[in-house]
């Protein structure tokens, strides 16, 4: 028979509240971005839905790792491990997302600054 230690499948609770922390945090950063973004000066265009897109599937997905986490059931290893995928794709999601805003931007900016007839 092919039994299995049943403590081979449970995640650490000290190691999981860590992660919470972590993708709690990092989820706190994303919503603040978003958010300090929204209240930029530079007038929002169409285009910019290149950047928001991806930033705002990114922080859906960490909230929903988040709250999988937080789950009781998280303590079980394909779970834990399946919200840690989940999370890191959202990050993923939301870096490409925050690199484009930051591009928008910069390009936004140099537009504006170009010296007429120079």
């Amino acid at each position: 028979m092919d039994e299995q230690d049943p403590k081979e499948d449970v995640v650490e609770t000290t190691f999981r509240n860590g992660t919470v922390t972590t993708v709690g945090i990092l989820l706190a950063f994303s919503l603040g971005f978003i958010t300090h973004w929204a209240a930029n000066p530079i007038p929002w265009q169409t285009h910019h839905l290149i950047a928001v897109l991806p930033i705002l599937v990114g922080i859906a997905l960490q909230m929903r790792a988040l709250a999988m986490l937080l789950d009781l059931k998280s303590l079980q290893r394909r779970v834990f491990e399946r919200a840690n995928r989940i999370f890191i794709t959202g990050l993923v999601f939301t870096a490409c997302g925050v690199g484009g805003a930051i591009l928008l931007d910069f390009f936004a900016i140099s537009a504006r600054s170009v010296v007429p007839g120079g």
